[in-house]
């Protein structure tokens, strides 16, 4: 996905869950880094969800601004029990 750095919208993600987890009430978490090791701590911004996708606001006037540039973007889910579901879900190219 490409959109310029004067843009604010919503990113979307879609999530898919271990069979029979309902996703939809657990807490996700999403971070857009320009580096290839995983997302620090301080990285991950709160998402929510609308139905099965994760989505967070990005631009200017938002919480997640991002300057021109490559991205990848992760999703991270803490469904009950044991998992915590954390993925790389593509790529933003900021122009």
């Amino acid at each position: 996905m490409q959109i310029p750095a004067s843009s604010t919208e919503y990113l979307h993600i879609p999530v898919e869950g271990p069979d029979g987890v309902d996703l939809a009430g657990s807490p996700v978490k999403i971070a857009a880094v320009a580096h290839r090791d995983n997302p620090s701590e301080a990285e991950w911004q709160t998402a929510d969800w609308v139905g099965d996708e994760a989505r967070i606001l990005i631009g200017p006037g938002s919480e997640l601004v991002l300057a021109r540039g490559d991205y990848r973007v992760w999703v991270s889910v803490d469904p009950p029990g044991a998992e915590n579901i954390t993925r790389m879900s593509g790529h933003l190219g900021v122009t």
